[in-house]
Formats: structure tokens, C-alpha cells, sequence
């Protein structure tokens, strides 16, 4: 009960109209050591302690009594920022000492002022005289200007609570200096008169100024950037001040608060042309007139709050101009909407649509309006699609022999590309010479600007006759051989056609009794060239017979060996052999036969062995026997 009544007389000793900005603001700073410096010995008359828990008649300055034991309550301090800092007071036995004690300057003479403090019984369980303190507001001769009794502050169970704790005060005419003392009033003791403080504040009192935009009760408004945007500013005071004087404020992020030239009525029109995104506030000060230039004289109204929000401001793109048949790629930036009307019908949500196939039917003027952040933007987009280009080719002589030339044409743009460009005199001119070696069809690229489109020809080539009569043959007497003739587009026949098996077919057999050339003859059946000949040669080579006896005993009958045919080969090679491989005839050529003897002596009767070579390839071995 104690504490609700305590909080009840706080509380009804402060501020019921609007305040201004703090005169004094004492947090005690922050930092991230435990414990901040010593205030100093004109701030107190109690000792610096750097302890957790510092003795009776001694302070502390930490960020948390966290250290402190069991005994006290584990609290941060009331600001709420990182690391902030309090003061922690264990008070002293002696109830003439002062706890905190700071003068002030440059307050208003005659202006109420709202004093106020953030306190906090540390103990837990037990405490047997309870913080007790009396706020003084005193002269800097002393003299007292207004009090306040806190009474009791009594512990707490479910843990620490901050207590606000303040009185309002005018301060005197011609007084602009004051100071602020916290006396002790409760003796200390274990446990006892332990606590804690914050935030202290001054800040100027005066009548209830409410301020809105127009004449709603709205505190805060969106607009839209890039447009002309006029709003009013409406404050609504409650009288108080004897000849009170305004001035609107607008927040400027360098300078905090600043006033705006000329705006000291309670209504502003405050004018965008145009609007620039970001978040603007603004407030109403009042104070008496002849105060009205002193922030320590002045009281504030609520902020409102202005968001102009910012649309979108570039224009989309497109890949325009299009040929026909391609595909038109509108973009538009990031916006929450989008909504695209155009030519033919066309309508999207999209970001960034597409059209296929596009004709001159999608040529024209796109609409966009996009939505963002609430804000519409609206953009026109020419797009011309160009006429499809019409492209032909054609040949002036689609069939050709090879080896002739024929004209290309094409018609329908300004520049040509034939491919492939092999067999052509300029691949790119409209009208090229095509000597193509075999068939081919030609594709030309006709363009038009950045369009183009293709179109093809086919030159057929009637090739040529060819004849290959084949190699020449080698055969002896009474032996056959295959002619390997070879013909293409043609009809063909040999000659002569002697001793031939069919003179009109490409492979015929040959059986010449001696040396003949062959003549194939290609005659064309297209049109295309003459008749061509090829030749080829067959030797035949005279059959040799070799006996395997012969009898050289002089009676005038079989006295040589008398081998047919084989005088007709003089490069020839013969060597006869006993049993022993000894060589007892050898010749080149066959001019002289072999008559029974070496070296002018008969040689034995019996057989013997030999090798004949003919130097064409055909080699005789075998054996042969004399007989007497």
C-alpha cells in the first residue's frame, strides 16, 4: 500500500500538460566496464566505491548490481541502452547527507518546469528503514524554491521496480540558475536505505498542445513522391499561457529539431512540389511570447509523422524496333504492380512480358502503370515492329553440267549473304556467277535494316563422263584375263573387240594370243562433255614347254634339251644341277640348249635338277634326266 501511495503522490505532482524537451537529462552515460568513473565531490557528499557492493555511506557507478550477492536485487539500470549506467547508493547512517546534488542553468525565470527521478529499492527480503529521500529545488543561495518528500520506498518481492518519482516547480522571476538536491532521509543500517538512480530530468510544462494533420485526429500520412503534395498542419493548444507564441519544427537528421521560417500560427501549409520519398515530423513549441526563442522555455506538441513514399520514376525499356516474327521484350523496373495495356489487345501483370511471333499488328504505343509503395507511375512505350522481309532466290539455269556457270538472283533487301559461298564469284551481291563442282543449294540471308529473312535455290550439276580402262595386264599364251574398265554417265565399249568376251560390258575376258591394247570408250549419255577413251595393254608372254628327258648320244635324235618357247625371253636365267647342287649348265637367255656336256665333257647319265627364270614373274623348277 505503501508503494501504490508513494507512486499515486509521484505521479500526481508531475506534468499533466505537454512537456518540452529535457533541460537536463542525467542517465549516467554507458560504457562496457562494470563500473564508471567517481562523480565527482560536487555531486555528493557520499564515497566512491568501485566495489560491487559498496559499504554504507559510499556509491557506485555500474551497469548492473548483478555482482552484488543475494542481499540485493539483480537490476540493470532504467534507461534501457547497452551497457547503461546508474547510481547505486548504500546510504549512510547520517540523514543530513545528500545523495546527489547538480546545479542547473539557463532555465526561463517564471516557467514551470517538471523535476523528475527514476528510483529503486535494492533490497529483496529484508530492509529496516527503507529509502526515504526529499527532492529539493533551491536557489544557488540555498533558498528553497520547492520540495518533495518521497516517504517511504518499501522492497519489492517479485523483483526490482523502477518508481518515478517528481514534483513541477516555476522558478522565480530574474532566477535562471537552480540546484537540485536528493536528501537522505532514512537512517542506514544492514540491510537498509539501499538503492538506485536514474534519468533525472527537467523539462519544461505547459498547456496540452495537440497537433494533427488537417482537421483529423490523424497523427501520421503517406504521400507520394514526384507529384505536388500540400498538407496542413493543425495544432490545437489548451490555454495556459498568458500571451503564448508558436512555432512549427520540422526534424532535421543533422541538426535535430529546426524551426521552419515563418510557420508561428497553429495551422502551416506545408507544400511538396514535388515530393521527395523518405519520412518527414513535425511538431508545434509554444511558450510565452517574450520565451518563445528559448528551448528551455518551450513545451511540444505529439510529432506527426509524413511518409512520402517514392514511385517508380524510370521509364521501362524496350528492344523496339522489332522485325517481324521476332519477339518484343518490355521491361520495367521493380514496382509492387504493373499493369500493361497496348496494340491488339495486349494486356499484362507482369514485370517484364513478352510477345512472340510479333507482326505489325503489335506496332504502337504501350501503356504502364505501376503501383508502388501505394504510389502510381504511369509511362507510355512507342514500339514499332518493321514489315516482314520477303525474300526470294532463284537460278538462272537450275540444271548445269559441271564445269559450267549459271546467275543467282535474289530480291527483297538491301544487303545479300549466300551460303555456302564455295563455287560462287561474290557471296555478297544479289546476283552471283555459281560454278558449283556438284549439286548444291545456295541460302542467301537477305536483310533490311536490323531484319532479315532467308530464301534458297538448288543448282543440280550433271557431272561429266569418266573412264578408267584399268592397268595394263601381263598373261602367256593360251591363259585369259579380266579387263578392269570403269566408266560413269556414259555408255561404253572397247576395241577392238577381238578375242573379247563381250566388247560392250566394263569387265570383259581377254584371251589375246599375243601383245594387245584395249581401248575403253565413254560416251556421254547426259548431254553434259564428249566421248572420252582410256587404253590399256596385255602382254602375253610365249609358253615355254620344258621335256624332263632328253638322250645327247650323238645319233642325231633328242641330243639337246630342247626347251620350246624359251629362246623367245633372252633375259631369261637357266641352271641345271647334280645331286650334289653343283651347277653343271647355267645361261642367260636360251640361244644355245643344253647339250649333255660341261666344259666340253659328258656329264653322267641320270637327274638332274633346274631352275628357269623367266624375269617376268614365272619361275620353272623341276628335274630332268639324261639317258644314253
Amino acid at each position: 500500500m505503501g508503494l501504490m501511495l508513494g507512486s499515486k503522490l509521484a505521479m500526481a505532482q508531475l506534468c499533466t500538460g505537454s512537456l518540452g524537451d529535457p533541460v537536463v537529462n542525467i542517465t549516467f552515460g554507458s560504457g562496457t566496464s562494470t563500473h564508471a568513473a567517481a562523480l565527482g565531490s560536487d555531486f555528493t557528499s557520499y564515497t566512491y566505491s568501485s566495489a560491487d557492493f559498496p559499504i554504507d555511506g559510499s556509491y557506485t557507478v555500474e551497469n548492473t548490481t548483478a555482482g552484488a550477492g543475494a542481499t540485493w536485487w539483480s537490476t540493470t539500470d532504467h534507461t534501457g541502452n547497452t551497457g547503461g549506467y546508474m547510481m547505486v547508493v548504500n546510504a549512510s547512517l547520517s540523514t543530513t547527507d545528500y545523495f546527489y546534488k547538480s546545479t542547473i542553468t539557463g532555465l526561463c525565470p517564471g516557467t514551470t518546469y517538471e523535476f523528475k527521478a527514476w528510483v529503486v529499492n535494492l533490497l529483496r527480503s529484508r530492509d529496516i528503514s527503507p529509502p526515504d529521500i526529499t527532492f529539493l529545488i533551491e536557489k544557488p543561495d540555498g533558498t528553497v524554491i520547492k520540495s518533495l518528500n518521497t516517504g517511504s520506498i518499501p522492497l519489492t518481492t517479485d523483483g526490482p521496480h523502477w518508481v518515478p518519482e517528481g514534483m513541477l516547480f516555476t522558478t522565480p522571476a530574474g532566477v535562471s540558475d537552480i540546484v537540485i538536491r536528493m536528501r537522505n532521509n532514512s537512517s542506514g543500517g544492514a540491510p537498509a536505505n539501499d538503492l538506485a538512480l536514474d534519468d533525472i530530468t527537467f523539462r519544461p510544462c505547459g498547456p496540452i498542445i495537440t497537433s494533427t494533420f488537417g482537421a483529423t485526429s490523424t497523427t501520421a500520412l503517406t504521400g507520394c513522391a514526384g507529384t505536388n503534395q500540400t498538407y496542413t498542419l493543425k495544432g490545437d493548444p489548451s490555454s495556459g499561457y498568458t500571451n503564448p507564441a508558436y512555432q512549427w519544427q520540422v526534424l532535421n537528421a543533422a541538426s535535430g529539431w529546426t524551426d521552419i521560417p515563418g510557420a508561428t500560427s497553429t495551422t502551416y501549409t506545408l507544400n511538396f512540389a514535388p515530393a521527395v520519398a523518405g519520412t518527414y515530423q513535425y511538431r508545434l513549441v509554444s511558450a510565452e511570447a517574450d520565451k518563445i526563442g528559448s528551448v528551455n522555455c518551450q513545451v511540444v506538441s505529439n510529432v506527426l509523422t509524413l511518409t512520402i513514399n517514392s514511385s517508380v520514376a524510370t521509364a521501362p525499356t524496350v528492344n523496339s524496333p522489332v522485325c517481324y516474327g521476332g519477339t518484343i521484350n518490355l521491361n520495367a523496373v521493380s514496382a509492387d504492380n504493373y499493369e500493361w495495356t497496348g496494340p491488339n489487345g495486349f494486356t499484362s501483370s507482369q514485370q517484364s512480358p513478352a510477345i512472340t511471333n510479333a507482326t505489325t499488328a503489335n506496332s504502337g504505343t504501350y501503356h504502364l502503370k505501376t503501383t508502388k509503395n501505394t504510389c502510381e507511375a504511369s509511362f507510355d512505350v512507342p514500339v514499332t515492329v518493321n514489315p516482314q522481309v520477303v525474300a526470294t532466290a532463284s537460278a538462272a539455269a537450275t540444271t548445269i553440267c559441271q564445269g559450267d556457270q549459271t546467275t543467282l538472283s535474289a530480291t527483297g533487301g538491301g544487303s545479300y549473304s549466300w551460303s555456302p559461298a564455295t563455287g560462287l564469284s561474290n557471296a555478297n551481291v544479289a546476283n552471283p556467277v555459281a560454278t558449283p563442282a556438284q549439286t548444291t543449294t545456295y541460302t542467301v540471308t537477305v536483310t533490311n535494316g536490323s531484319c532479315s529473312n532467308t530464301a534458297s535455290a538448288t543448282i543440280n550439276v550433271i557431272p561429266k563422263p569418266t573412264v578408267d580402262a584399268g592397268a595394263d595386264k601381263k598373261i602367256t599364251q593360251g591363259q585369259s584375263v579380266t579387263l578392269d574398265g570403269k566408266a560413269t554417265y556414259a555408255t561404253y565399249y572397247w576395241t577392238p573387240a577381238d578375242y573379247l568376251s563381250n566388247a560392250n560390258i566394263l569387265n570383259p575376258i581377254a584371251t589375246p594370243p599375243s601383245d594387245i591394247t584395249y581401248t575403253l570408250h565413254a560416251v556421254p549419255v547426259n548431254g553434259c562433255g564428249t566421248e572420252i577413251t582410256d587404253n590399256v595393254f596385255v602382254r602375253v608372254y610365249t609358253k615355254v614347254t620344258i621335256p624332263n628327258t632328253f638322250t645327247p648320244n650323238g645319233d642325231g635324235k633328242h641330243d639337246i634339251w630342247d626347251i620350246e618357247g624359251l629362246i623367245t625371253y633372252p633375259t631369261s636365267t637357266t641352271q641345271v644341277f647334280n645331286r650334289y647342287g653343283k651347277v653343271v649348265f647355267a645361261s642367260t637367255g636360251y640361244a644355245q640348249p643344253w647339250d649333255g656336256r660341261m666344259n666340253g665333257e659328258n656329264v653322267p647319265e641320270g637327274t638332274y635338277y633346274y631352275k628357269i627364270d623367266l624375269k617376268n614373274g614365272n619361275v620353272f623348277a623341276g628335274w630332268v634326266a639324261i639317258v644314253r
